[in-house]
Formats: C-alpha cells, sequence, structure tokens
C-alpha cells in the first residue's frame, strides 16, 4: 500500500509516523485521512492517564494544553502520510496557536474527535484549523501553525 492510499492510521503506523510514546502519545487513531486536506483524530479519554492524578483529584478535567497537543498529533500524522515520509523521523514544531478557545470540559470516558482541516502546506511550514468535539459538541477550536523537520 501506498502512503497516497492510507485512508486511517492505527497505533502502530502512528508510531511510525510521529515519535510521542507514553504518557506523551495522545490519539489512539486517525481516521479520514485526505491526503493534504486533512484528517480525525481520535483520543479515548481514560481515568488511568497521568494527568488526573493532580487535574483535579476530586473532578477529573483534561488539561486544555493536552487537547491542542492532540490535535497537534493527529495533524503531524496527516502531514507525515501526505508527504510519504512513513517510517522516517519527522518531528513537529509548534510555530504558533492561535484563535484558541475552550468551549467544554474534557472528562475521562470521552471520546475525543480531533478534526484538522489543512489551510497551508506542502512544504516545512503547516497551517490548519483544529475542532476538538465529543458527542459532536465542540470542546476546543485552534488555527496551529507548525514546521515539519525531516530529521534524516
Amino acid at each position: 500500500m501506498t502512503d497516497a492510499a492510507i485512508t486511517e492510521a492505527d497505533l502502530d503506523l502512528i508510531q511510525r509516523i510521529i515519535p510521542h510514546r507514553y504518557p506523551f502519545l495522545l490519539i489512539d487513531k486517525v481516521v479520514d485521512i485526505a491526503r493534504d486536506k486533512g484528517c480525525v483524530g481520535v483520543k479515548n479519554v481514560t481515568f488511568n492517564e497521568p494527568h488526573f492524578q493532580g487535574h483535579f483529584p476530586a473532578k477529573p478535567i483534561m488539561p486544555g494544553v493536552l487537547v491542542v497537543e492532540a490535535m497537534a498529533q493527529a495533524a503531524a500524522v496527516l502531514v507525515g502520510i501526505s508527504m510519504d515520509v512513513v517510517g522516517r523521523d519527522l518531528l513537529t514544531y509548534f510555530l504558533s496557536i492561535d484563535s484558541c478557545r475552550f468551549r467544554r470540559m474534557v472528562v475521562p470516558g470521552d471520546v475525543l474527535m480531533l478534526h484538522m482541516t489543512v489551510k497551508r502546506g506542502g512544504g516545512k511550514i503547516w497551517k490548519f484549523h483544529g475542532e476538538a468535539k465529543v458527542n459532536g459538541e465542540m470542546c476546543c477550536e485552534a488555527e496551529i501553525v507548525a514546521m515539519m523537520d525531516l530529521r534524516d
């Protein structure tokens, strides 16, 4: 299968594209991948994640910055597939996060759907519009600009 034919990524493929590992790998799969256009990342939020021990013990809430990070990880998988760099050393760096708004808390038991749309891409600098939703309800939205660094 060529990278052009990939429309979803399981955990194994995700780990062949981005370097993140537990406890900082924040996506479980990526679906609806449309090369150079967009994708939907999936994050199953579970109580046993380390940040819930302190954020907050009596009312566990996924930190907003981790929701944004999960969106960026889904986008990085899309870029890896779009650039045909599966299995190579791709690092992704935030350049900016703009117009970020949090609308709903994300809690254990939620399935966080990370809708990422390419606004500009194709080279080292990519821009995305991201929307994180649970059951269709907006949790977070942001414009994300990132630099892709192919290390090999």
